[in-house]
C-alpha cells in the first residue's frame, strides 16, 4: 500500500527533527511589505548572551541551513544584514518584537527565557510563506498564557535535550514529569534536577505530576511532619521545579467525611463486600481543604513562589452546589485545574450519551467545565484547564494527532474566551499520550497570542500548502473538512475509550459463552511491554457496555450508537478518498496511513459492538436453530474483522508512531494485530466447539 517502512520507534527520529526539509519554494519571492533573506546575512548574538540566547541562535542558523537551503555565518555583532537576538531592558507589555529593515533585523526579547519562543515563531513564518521572509515594520507578540504544558512526546518521563527542542518547537513551554518519589517516577529513576536545569537551556519549566502519597487526616498530630517529609523535602530537594499538579485519585487521604468510606479504593470493602461511598479521592470532601493548606504550607516553606494546582476531575459528576462550596474552602495560593471535555452532556436520538473520557469530538466546554470556572472566579481562584488542544486524547489512543482541525480550533478559540472571562491562564494540552508536532500544535501556536490573532482560515491553507504542495493542499483541505465532521458522529462511552478506541484494530474479539474447565474470568490481560507505566492495566478486552448514573444504558444505546458510527465512517472514507491523492509526498502518505487506520479503527468497534449483541442474543437464545444463526452470523463478522486487521498492517508500518501510546508502549503495531488474528481464530475455535454443544 505505501512505500515508507518504519520500525518500531523510529517516529522518534522524525519528532526530533524539528527543522524539516524541503521548506523553500524557490518562486516565491519578497512581496512589498517583506524582506527576503539571502546568503549575503549572518546570524549573531552578544558573544556574552546568555546560554539560552545562544542555543537560540544557533537553532535559526541550523533553521536556515535545512529549511531554506542558506549556509549563514554567524556573528557576535549587529551590523549590515545581520539578523541579531538580543534581551533588551525595556519592551514594555510584550514578549518579544521583530524589528525588520531592509538591511538589519533584530529579535528584542524581554527576557532572554523567550529567545527560542522568538525565534521558533520567525521559523514559522517563514515556513508558512515557504521562504526566508519575514514582514518589515516591527511586530510585537505576547503570550495569553502562563504555560502551556505536556508531557514528553518520545516516551513516559523521557526528556533528553532532542526532546525538548522538539516541545519548545511544537509550541509547548512546561514539560510535565509524573513523580512517585524523590527521583522516582512510575517507570523508574529520573535525575529530576538534570531535567530542570537542562529545560531551563530551552525556555523550558518543569512540573511534577504527583502520585507520591502522604496519607495523613489534617487534624492529625504528626500531619505537619508528615505532609513535610513528602512536599516539603521535594521542593528543597528541586528549588528551580515550577510546580506540582495534584489530583484527588493519586492524593487520598483518610477524611473523616461521612459521605466517603474514609479509605483508600482499594481498602473500600467490608468483609468482602464493597462499600457504595466513593473514597476521599472521588469525593470534595468537607475536609479536604484543610488537608491541601498543609501542602501548600509545606511547600511554601520550601519555594514560596512553587505552583500547586489542585484537580477536581475526579468529582466532575457531582451537583454544581457541593463543588462550590468545596471552592468557597479552598486554600487560597493554591490553581484549581478544571477539565474541558469530560462529563460533557450529549443526546443521540433522545439517549443521554455523555463524554465519558477524553475527546475531540467535544467541541463546546462541558458544564463541569463552565461552572467551575465560574465558581472559581467567585472566589479569585486561579484556574488552570485540562483541555486536550494537543490534538491527542482517547478519541484514538494510538496516534500522534486527530486530523480534526476545525474541532481543535474551535476548542482553541473557547479558551481564549475562557482567559478573557475567568482568567484561566494555564494550559494542560495534553496528558501522558504525549503530543506530535503538528497542525494541532500550528493551531496552538497562532490561537493563544495574547495581542493577534491570524486569519485562520488562510492559516489552514498556508499549512496544507507548506505540508503537501500547492497542487496537493486542496485535497488536503477537503480531507479535514469530512473528518471534521465526521468527528461529530463519534461515541465517547467508557467501554469504546477503554478498548476499541483506546488500542484501534489489534482489540480482540471474545466469545462469551464460557467452554471452561477453570472457571477464569474471560477478559484477556493485553499484551504490553512490562514495565510499561500502564500497560494493560487501562485496556478492557471482554467488551460490554459500562453503564453510569448519568447515562442511558448500554442495550439502548448501542443501536443507536451503531447508526451513529455508520454515519462516521461514511464521512471518514469520503476524507479517506481525498487523503489518497496526497500520496505523492511522503508528508501525504503518512497522512493517508493515519487517517486509514482511524477508518480501521471505527470498523473494528463497529464490529465488537455488533459481536456483543450477537453474543447477548446467543445466551438469550429460544431454540438450536435461532443459536446457530447467531454462531453463522458471529463467523462471518469475524471474518471481516480479520480482513480489516490484515489491512492496518501497512498504515502501522508505514508511520510507527501509529499503534504506540507512551503509558501503554505498543498496542497495535505489527506484532499485536498478528496477536489479534491468532486471538480471532482461538474465538472461531470456539464457536466451533459451541456449535457441537448446542447439537448434543
Amino acid at each position: 500500500m505505501y512505500a515508507i517502512m518504519e520500525k518500531n520507534y523510529d517516529f522518534r527520529k522524525r519528532h526530533f527533527a524539528v527543522h524539516k526539509t524541503g521548506r523553500r519554494n524557490p518562486e516565491r519571492m519578497a512581496q512589498a511589505n517583506e524582506v527576503l533573506i539571502d546568503a549575503s546575512w549572518k546570524i549573531g548574538c552578544g558573544q556574552d548572551a546568555p546560554e539560552i540566547i545562544r542555543r537560540a541562535t544557533v537553532d535559526l542558523q541550523d533553521y536556515f541551513a535545512r529549511s531554506m537551503d542558506l549556509q549563514l555565518k554567524l556573528v557576535h555583532t549587529p551590523g549590515n544584514k545581520v539578523i541579531f537576538i538580543r534581551q533588551v531592558e525595556q519592551l514594555p507589555d510584550s514578549d518579544f518584537a521583530f524589528q525588520v529593515s531592509a538591511d538589519a533585523i533584530c529579535l528584542e526579547l524581554a527576557q532572554a527565557k523567550h529567545a527560542f519562543t522568538a525565534v521558533v515563531h520567525a521559523e514559522d513564518i517563514m515556513s508558512l510563506e515557504g521562504a526566508p521572509v519575514l514582514p518589515l515594520g516591527r511586530t510585537v507578540r505576547r503570550k495569553m498564557l502562563e504555560s502551556r504544558s505536556v508531557h514528553s512526546g518520545s516516551g513516559i518521563d523521557e526528556f533528553p535535550d532532542e526532546e525538548l527542542v522538539a516541545m519548545i518547537h511544537a509550541g509547548y513551554d512546561c514539560a510535565v514529569v509524573f513523580c512517585q518519589g524523590f527521583d522516582m517516577t512510575r517507570v523508574g529513576p529520573r535525575d529530576f534536577n538534570d531535567i530542570i536545569a537542562r529545560a531551563k537551556n530551552y525556555g523550558i519549566s518543569v512540573f511534577f505530576l504527583n502520585y507520591m502519597p502522604a496519607y495523613v487526616h489534617p487534624d492529625d498530630p504528626e500531619a505537619d511532619k508528615v505532609i513535610d517529609s513528602v512536599f516539603g523535602e521535594f521542593f528543597r530537594r528541586y528549588p528551580d521545579a515550577e510546580g506540582i499538579a495534584l489530583c484527588g485519585e493519586s492524593l487520598e487521604f483518610p477524611s473523616k467525611d461521612p459521605h466517603t468510606t474514609g479509605r483508600r479504593h482499594r481498602d473500600s470493602y467490608n468483609d468482602g463486600v464493597l462499600d457504595p461511598r466513593p473514597s476521599p479521592g472521588w469525593y470534595p470532601c468537607y475536609d479536604y481543604p484543610a488537608y491541601l493548606a498543609k501542602i501548600r504550607d509545606a511547600v511554601h516553606a520550601a519555594n514560596p513562589n512553587a505552583i500547586i494546582q489542585f484537580s477536581t476531575y475526579n468529582w466532575g459528576y457531582q451537583p454544581n452546589e457541593l463543588r462550590r462550596e468545596f471552592l468557597k474552602n479552598f486554600p487560597r495560593g493554591l490553581y484549581i485545574s478544571t477539565i474541558y471535555d469530560i462529563f460533557a452532556a450529549k443526546t443521540l436520538e433522545g439517549l443521554q450519551t455523555p463524554i465519558m473520557d477524553y475527546t475531540l469530538s467535544v467541541v463546546e466546554p462541558s458544564y463541569f467545565f463552565t461552572s467551575e470556572c465560574e465558581n472559581a472566579s467567585l472566589y479569585d481562584i486561579p484556574i488552570a484547564g485540562n483541555v486536550n488542544t494537543a490534538g491527542i486524547s482517547w478519541s484514538f489512543g494510538t496516534v500522534p494527532y486527530v486530523p480534526v482541525p476545525d474541532h481543535i480550533l474551535k476548542r482553541n478559540l473557547y479558551l481564549r474566551q475562557a482567559k478573557q472571562k475567568w482568567n484561566v491562564c494555564r494550559h494542560y494540552c495534553t496528558h501522558h499520550y504525549g503530543y506530535w508536532n503538528c497542525l494541532a500544535s500550528d493551531l496552538g501556536k497562532w490561537s493563544t497570542w495574547d495581542n493577534y490573532e491570524p486569519d485562520y482560515d488562510e492559516l489552514l491553507r498556508k499549512i496544507a500548502i507548506r505540508d503537501y504542495g500547492q497542487e496537493l493542499a486542496g485535497h488536503a483541505l477537503k480531507a479535514w473538512k469530512f473528518w471534521d465532521e465526521a468527528m461529530d458522529y463519534y461515541i465517547a462511552s467508557n467501554e469504546d475509550q477503554y478498548g476499541p478506541w483506546r488500542v484501534g484494530p489489534s482489540y480482540p474479539f471474545i466469545f462469551h459463552p464460557d467452554i471452561t474447565r477453570t472457571m477464569q474470568s474471560k477478559e484477556i490481560k493485553f499484551p504490553t511491554t512490562p514495565g510499561a507505566h500502564f500497560g494493560h492495566s487501562i485496556i478492557k478486552t471482554l467488551y460490554r457496555p459500562f453503564e453510569n448514573a448519568n447515562q442511558s444504558p448500554g442495550f439502548l444505546r448501542h443501536p443507536a450508537e451503531l447508526r451513529s458510527l455508520e454515519k462516521m465512517l461514511q464521512l471518514w472514507n469520503q476524507g479517506l478518498a481525498e487523503a489518497s491523492k496526497l500520496t505523492g509526498t511522503e508528508e501525504g502518505k503518512r497522512t493517508e496511513a493515519l487517517g486509514h487506520f482511524i477508518r480501521n479503527s471505527i470498523i473494528t468497534t463497529i464490529n465488537i459492538k455488533k459481536f456483543y449483541r450477537l453474543n447477548i442474543s446467543l445466551l438469550n437464545s429460544q431454540s438450536r436453530d435461532e443459536a446457530l444463526g447467531y454462531l453463522a452470523a458471529m463467523e462471518q463478522l469475524l471474518a471481516a474483522e480479520a480482513d480489516n486487521t490484515k489491512d492496518t498492517i501497512p498504515a502501522v508500518e508505514t508511520d510507527s508512531r501509529i499503534g504506540w501510546e507512551p503509558s501503554m508502549e505498543y498496542v497495535c503495531d505489527r506484532w499485536h494485530l498478528e496477536w489479534k488474528l491468532r486471538q480471532l481464530n482461538t474465538t472461531l475455535e470456539e464457536i466451533s466447539i459451541y456449535r457441537k454443544i448446542i447439537n448434543l
